[in-house]
């Protein structure tokens, strides 16, 4: 049983998917949760859900301006945060051929530079108040690098990159816990609301991620690895579990292999493009 009880947790993103599912699951304890994303509404619905305090804490995370004002608010409200889950996010769904450069500003300005700015901006609060754990909702992607996510995974790379110097830095000496944790397929409107070459929503979702986990299962995971401070989880199965440790296991078949599942998904890319 995963022991979150008394712990004042912070969860970005969490109006639905993941985030959602990692509200619903921690609230089963005796804890306070802090709901951060856009969505006002959504938060609140979750918040009057859920039977345990909550403050609603609604923001845009590429607001860095306003970031600052959001973390005094955080914090002042219990005088700590136990633990900070960087879980907002985008994905993407276009070749890097067909992709205009402001896709990837701001793909990258969510999924990377935006987790980073609200983990510096309380790393001194975390170090005073004796210890703190991080989560950081990072993607196989960030692993093995599949076609159609060049923005995407050049993030989620970065992200886990951040978390493993940051995670040598504060470990032993702030009592800082960092946990990346990598999911694979889970179904969510992640690829519903991915961005295409042209900066707009995708609309539509992938079969594999329509058949994928349910998030409840996925959080449950998360938070039991969170639990036991591990340094990351990969929560993947099969094929995504297979690449994800083939990776390092054996990369020249693994770079062979993924080579040429981009090949035909270039050329599927273009056949879809030419019916739409």
């Amino acid at each position: 049983m995963t022991v979150l009880a008394d712990k004042v947790i912070w969860i970005t993103g969490a109006s639905s998917g993941i985030g959602k599912a990692l509200a619903q699951t921690a609230a089963q304890q005796d804890i306070k949760l802090i709901l951060s994303g856009r969505r006002v509404d959504a938060l609140e619905a979750l918040a009057t859900e859920l039977s345990v305090d909550c403050l609603v804490l609604p923001f845009e995370v590429t607001d860095y301006d306003a970031l600052e004002s959001k973390v005094d608010e955080a914090w002042a409200w219990q005088g700590r945060v136990d633990i900070l889950v960087n879980n907002a996010g985008i994905s993407q769904r276009c070749l890097a051929i067909d992709a205009k450069p402001e896709v990837y500003t701001e793909l990258i300005n969510i999924d990377l530079i935006a987790p980073i700015w609200l983990t510096q901006l309380q790393l001194k609060r975390m170090a005073e108040a004796g210890g703190a754990h991080i989560v950081a909702i990072s993607s196989v992607a960030g692993r093995i690098g599949p076609p159609l996510r060049t923005a995407y995974s050049a993030a989620k790379f970065g992200l886990i990159g951040y978390m493993d110097a940051l995670r040598a830095e504060v470990d032993q000496v702030h009592n800082i816990k960092v946990t990346n944790i990598l999911p694979g397929s889970v179904a969510t409107d992640v690829a519903r609301n991915a961005l295409t070459g042209n900066g707009s929503r995708r609309g539509i979702s992938d079969a594999v991620i329509d058949a994928g986990d349910d998030p409840m299962d996925c959080a449950k995971c998360i938070w039991e690895a969170v639990n036991a401070d591990k340094p990351e989880y990969i929560y993947a199965k099969e094929m995504e579990m297979g690449l994800a440790q083939m990776r390092h296991a054996d990369p020249d078949t693994f770079f062979d292999a993924i080579a040429g599942f981009g090949a035909q998904t270039v050329e599927a890319y273009w056949k879809e493009k030419e019916t739409m």
